[in-house]
């Protein structure tokens, strides 16, 4: 597996980059197992994005006029929402908030009492989550504060560039900038690793349409 490197000044630069990558570079295949099994995706195999300044307003990625936009601002403050509640419906058989936030509170105080520490990274799923129909996504939402910015680093299992990319970033934006009030420090930048950053084949004409490629 070769390592693709993202190198984005803001969360839509990241994603209009990426969608490229997908689109000319990935590799085609048919879903064995997974969400959409029988289709096909484009992927990414394993990919590193550097956001250097993920909280550049708009969080939202902009696309062209009559292009179904992949999250509004709105969804992004209902995903920040979703990722620090730990309620669980009964049709949901994991939220990310059930693992992060209790893990949140704990890091905004761990780091109020020192910053050089590697300690504080916070783990999604256990166990029991490879006999779930679909485990999580996200895994890892790792810590750092360095030169007085607090600073994520994240690993994606899996992740849907339409449907997942753009909320999520966002959302753990906007949880990242709360941290960082909370805690007292600047808000940083953005780290993402992937094995599988992936445009499934219904979204293919879209991404062509946002980087506004001819559709065959």
């Amino acid at each position: 597996m070769n390592l693709t490197i993202v190198d984005a000044h803001t969360i839509g630069d990241a994603w209009f980059q990426c969608l490229q990558k997908a689109l000319f570079e990935g590799r085609t295949y048919c879903i064995q197992q997974g969400s959409f099994e029988g289709k096909h995706r484009k992927e990414i195999p394993l990919v590193s994005i550097v956001i250097h300044n993920p909280g550049a307003r708009p969080l939202r990625p902009d696309v062209p006029v009559g292009v179904p936009p992949p999250t509004t601002d709105d969804v992004i403050e209902e995903y920040m929402s979703y990722l620090m509640t730990a309620n669980k419906q009964e049709n949901e058989e994991y939220t990310y908030g059930e693992y992060l936030a209790t893990q949140i509170d704990e890091v905004i105080e761990r780091y109020k009492h020192g910053f050089d520490t590697n300690q504080l990274c916070m783990a999604i799923g256990d166990g029991k989550s490879i006999y779930l129909n679909d485990p999580p996504c996200l895994r890892l939402v790792d810590t750092r504060i360095q030169d007085n910015k607090l600073n994520f680093i994240l690993y994606f299992r899996s992740w849907d560039l339409w449907g997942g990319f753009p909320t999520n970033l966002g959302g753990l934006q906007l949880l990242k900038e709360y941290m960082a009030r909370e805690i007292g420090v600047e808000d940083g930048s953005i780290v993402a690793f992937s094995k599988g950053l992936h445009l499934y084949e219904h979204c293919w004409d879209l991404a062509k349409m946002v980087l506004r490629i001819p559709l065959e």
